[in-house]
């Protein structure tokens, strides 16, 4: 039962109220902070051209219990769909548009791919969030450092390691129910927990850690009604990272990853409307396989980065087949490398050049009821030579500029570039303004040019955007206000053609432009050392043939209180306006078009240090008003639960 008026009239009083401790709404930092994604090297904030989503590791202590999409659901102008579904749902990627192929993962500074996907992308659910030592969210179109798919969006992920101590260990453990708007089980179903030791020993830091995750009491797809009871789709996910660096000279340090990932859920065959979808037959596993070697050179005059990686990822698929009532199994197999050596050189203290190669290797092989693919056959690479100029002037004016020449081995050259001015007033004005217009690229994936449905003929879709805002703080600091926007054009998009006469069928390149247009705004209030309020929103308007599942109006809100500097307690509030969906009716055998309800959601945390720096304990609970929503047509989402959870520092 929708509690609109309830939530709207808790929301103004919390705005009211006003008590925060910089969290849930996602905290960007000062401008004396540092971040790394619009020039691959450490610079402020202040010196920055693009407003940077930061979140840091005590950002992240304080979004215990909270899964990583759930986490970057929370940046302004970021929408990830399906972080509030059954756990094995496959989740989506939404920034100023674009989804899931048009937003860059990067892991430790490395793009991440699954090279056997329709649209080359990562899924997230592979990454366990007590992992990760930091984010950083930048939007807009960033292939000029980044290479294909960074059309909308670059997620970089900074992975743990080790602390300034000799030895450290971290052991955690939560218990949670996994309950819809009509389940009130309150007993465990949802189970993490984890342990990790790292250090730091005269020239060599270390980390080492395994999670595990469990979840149950709920399916995939939504019951009809309450008297309809579905099968529950279990989720299991094991994860164990290693990472080892060595300070080889007082200018190099040589560093070291490794990690294998591993998911294993069941699913439901996909919503028609039929009532015929609930299965306990169809399940699925994924594997991930992850090493590389970073070493990193540091100069009189600049630094030299090596990022290289290997990736193997491997999913299998045991499915009920209606049509003859067996069980289809089909495997799909990627290999990914990507090597990108970059040189910051500093002409001197305001003048900077960065010169860069990048090369990636991807191939796959599937074996399906339909065929199978082969990865002799099916594979490409890419070279790509790219440089930007960073020159910052004594009286405000900073600018960023590159280019990047592309060369794929399937279609040739593509050439992309930007221009990202910025200033900030070096008066008693606390303003900075900033302004950028850059391109972007998709490649095909391998599967769109080598499978039974490709199309070798394929050339990437392109992405350009124009965006202007500003930064500004007041109050001695304490109040900080920042708002962007922007202006994307798509064109050359690649879609998928079907003949119902010939039943021919293979993808295709569309003439067209699409376009994408919005606000991002974000404010931080600063009440007093134990009150503080945070609150974004975003405004996005996309053409008809983009709008599916982009809310046209998305806030946040989070309003903490610590009396103390070891207990927290967080309320924060979401509002997800009404979106577009399709499905494929399976009584008509059309695709039918659907209008979302836009739903709101309140959830609350307490924290308490039971020794500190050493223990802490935590409760949660999520959905407090217990809302029926939906976010994909046909499947079911998360109502009212509750979580406990203890963290301990060995």
């Amino acid at each position: 039962m929708k509690k609109n008026s309830t939530i709207s009239a808790l929301f103004a009083l919390m705005a009211t109220c006003a008590w925060t401790q910089e969290q849930d709404s996602v905290k960007v930092n000062p401008l004396q902070e540092v971040v790394i994604s619009d020039t691959k090297f450490a610079q402020s904030k202040e010196k920055s051209g693009k407003i940077i989503e930061v979140i840091s590791a005590k950002d992240l202590e304080k979004k215990t219990g909270q899964s990583l999409a759930t986490v970057l659901s929370q940046v302004t102008g970021v929408e990830i769909n399906g972080n509030q579904s059954a756990n094995g749902k496959n989740l989506g990627y939404y920034i100023r548009g674009g989804k899931n192929r048009q937003v860059l993962i990067l892991i430790d500074g490395i793009p991440v791919t699954d090279a056997s996907g329709i649209s080359l992308e990562y899924d997230l659910r592979l990454l366990p969030v007590e992992q990760v030592e930091s984010i950083e969210v930048m939007k807009g179109a960033a292939s000029t450092l980044y290479g294909t798919g960074a059309a909308t969006g670059v997620i970089n992920i900074t992975l743990k390691k080790g602390t300034k101590k000799t030895i450290e260990g971290n052991a955690y453990f939560n218990i949670g129910s996994n309950n819809t708007a009509d389940n009130k089980k309150y007993n465990g179903q949802d189970f993490n927990q984890g342990i990790s030791v790292n250090g730091n020993f005269k020239k060599v830091n270390y980390f080492a850690g395994f999670n595990s995750t469990e979840t149950g009491n709920m399916s995939q797809i939504a019951a009809p009604n309450t008297l309809v009871s579905y099968e529950e789709d279990r989720f299991s996910r094991q994860n164990a990272i290693a990472k080892f660096g060595f300070k080889a000279t007082e200018k190099l340090t040589l560093n070291f990853f490794g990690n294998y990932d591993r998911l294993k859920n069941g699913y439901d065959l996909t919503f028609d409307n039929t009532g015929f979808n609930d299965t306990n037959i169809n399940t699925t596993t994924s594997e991930q396989f992850r090493f590389g070697f970073s070493p990193k050179f540091q100069y009189n005059k600049g630094e030299f980065v090596l990022h290289s990686g290997f990736n193997k990822i491997v999913r299998d698929y045991q499915e009920f087949n209606s049509f003859s009532a067996t069980t289809d199994y089909s495997v799909y197999e990627s290999r990914n490398v990507v090597v990108d050596g970059v040189n910051k050189y500093n002409i001197n203290k305001s003048f900077a050049v960065i010169l860069g190669v990048n090369y990636q290797f991807n191939d796959m092989l599937s074996e399906t009821p339909f065929g199978n693919i082969e990865n002799q056959s099916t594979k490409f690479n890419i070279l790509d030579g790219y440089s930007t100029l960073v020159y910052n002037f004594d009286f405000g004016l900073n600018i960023n500029t590159g280019a990047r020449l592309n060369n794929h081995s399937a279609y040739g050259n593509n050439f992309v570039y930007n221009f990202n001015p910025s200033y900030s007033f070096k008066t008693s004005f606390p303003l900075k303004l900033v302004a950028s217009y850059s391109t972007a690229y998709i490649t095909p994936s391998l599967y769109q040019l080598y499978s039974e449905f490709g199309n070798a003929n394929l050339t990437p879709e392109k992405n350009a955007t124009a965006e202007a805002g500003f930064e500004t703080q007041w109050l001695s600091k304490k109040l900080r206000l920042e708002a962007v926007a922007f202006y994307r054009d798509q064109t050359n998009s690649i879609d998928f053609f079907y003949d119902a006469n010939t039943f021919e069928a293979y993808y295709i390149n569309i003439n067209g432009t699409n376009k994408a247009k919005g606000v991002e705004t974000e404010v931080a209030y600063e009440v007093t050392s134990q009150l503080k309020l945070n609150a974004n929103y975003t405004f996005t308007q996309v053409d008809k043939a983009l709008d599916r599942l982009i809310p046209k109006h998305k806030a946040n809100a989070s309003l903490d209180f610590q009396p103390n500097n070891r207990t927290l307690f967080n309320i924060n509030y979401q509002y997800f306006d009404a979106r577009n969906d399709v499905f494929f009716d399976g009584n008509t055998f059309g695709v039918t078009g659907v209008k979302l309800d836009a739903y709101q959601l309140v959830n609350f945390l307490a924290q308490y240090e039971l020794v500190k720096g050493r223990t802490t304990v935590f409760a949660t609970a999520t959905n407090l008003f217990n809302e029926a929503f939906t976010e994909n047509i046909g499947y079911s989402t998360r109502g009212r639960n509750f979580k406990l959870g203890i963290n301990i520092v060995l």
